[in-house]
């Protein structure tokens, strides 16, 4: 298979959808990889790191969409690649459809196959290809809101895990799963007062098990939350519902409860996010202020260590790519279940019912499509 690798081009993606050692692999598997110029400069890997491997390098992304039967991205396509995509082409990456319209709508027209990273299943049931990004961001996300709490950046000037003497802050995080757990253990680590919030007891228990002291997990209410948030100087929204779109926990009117300064780091913004006032932001303009509340909505989160998270992302990613290379698309999801869940969009027909319910549009079943 001719395998494609743009450069990512959201603002300060410098994430790369292929390390030199998974092309490598993919290379002794008898495909062609393509790699647009310097597409791995912002993870550290240089355009002869890539033709050592067996890679071919090509100027534009136009070279590379046109040239490759199967794209392998990070972020979702923006609007200057949507007509690069053609009929019939295996794109690989991020989507996150349910947060946007346009790009559902435009990926039906291109009529590509649309695989989606964070809905791929493990036998499990688990995220297996969201996981590590989640980890990322999860344990970024207390890196942010200690850094905006500071009051140059308009936080109210608390110090995350306070001194002898004087209390640490006081963070409440939304989510008890990957994002919301590496969050706790983030700020467990700094010192901070934690309180994590989940609707699964059985997850709860888990959580109380493998945390330490100063995390306390609570079951979720609004009624909790309502009381929490006049006393909390970080929030972290890590609220997940797989391919659809975030349940908004914190509404506008719920800003006014809270003292200014307080940051709230949402975390869910690929999903449309869990904060009613949530508008994604850039790693550029991180973030703004509602009513006195300070917002960090950037939509990628792990694209600021791209060292880091291109190689955590390639450890899970590179075992797919590879199995639909071999097979083709339909042949790799009809022999694995897990990965047809990432399929979203075939040919112009939404085959994730999530994706179709968040925009009141036809929804294709999937076993007809693959049979």
């Amino acid at each position: 298979m001719v395998i494609g690798v743009p450069k990512e081009i959201k603002n300060n993606e410098n994430r790369v959808g292929l390390t030199p050692a998974s092309v490598s692999e993919l290379v002794n598997d008898s495909n062609t990889v393509y790699i647009e110029k310097s597409a791995g400069l912002g993870s550290g890997y240089f355009d002869e790191d890539y033709i050592n491997v067996g890679a071919s390098i090509l100027p534009d992304a136009e070279s590379i969409y046109g040239q490759s039967e199967m794209i392998v991205k990070v972020k979702e396509p923006l609007p200057t690649e949507y007509n690069l995509i053609r009929k019939g082409q295996i794109v690989f990456t991020y989507f996150h459809f349910a947060s946007s319209e346009k790009l559902t709508l435009a990926m039906q027209e291109r009529e590509a196959i649309c695989i989606s990273y964070e809905t791929v299943e493990d036998h499990q049931k688990k995220l297996p290809l969201l996981v590590p990004m989640s980890e990322v961001a999860g344990r970024m996300s207390i890196q942010q809101g200690a850094k905006y709490l500071e009051k140059p950046q308009e936080g109210k000037g608390i110090l995350l895990g306070g001194v002898p003497g004087v209390p640490p802050a006081k963070v409440m995080i939304l989510g008890g799963g990957v994002v919301g757990t590496e969050a706790a253990k983030m700020a467990a680590g700094l010192g901070a007062d934690v309180t994590i919030l989940d609707i699964n007891m059985d997850r709860l228990r888990y959580l109380s098990e493998i945390l330490p002291p100063n995390v306390t997990p609570l079951f979720s209410s609004q009624d909790t939350i309502n009381r929490l948030i006049k006393n909390t100087d970080l929030i972290i929204g890590a609220i997940l519902v797989p391919g659809a779109k975030a349940p908004k926990l914190i509404t506008k009117a719920m800003l006014k409860d809270m003292t200014p300064g307080t940051v709230l780091v949402d975390v869910a913004v690929d999903q449309g996010g869990c904060f009613e006032t949530c508008v994604a932001t850039t790693h550029e303009n991180p973030t703004f202020i509602e009513d006195g509340i300070l917002h960090y909505c950037v939509a990628n989160i792990p694209g600021a260590v791209p060292i880091t998270s291109t190689q955590a992302l390639n450890n899970v990613t590179l075992s797919y790519a590879r199995t639909i290379a071999s097979k083709g698309w339909k042949e790799a999801c009809k022999s694995n279940p897990g990965l047809a869940k990432g399929l979203n969009i075939i040919n112009g027909q939404i085959v994730y019912e999530p994706i179709a319910s968040a925009f009141n549009l036809s929804h294709q079943n999937l076993e007809g499509v693959l049979n």
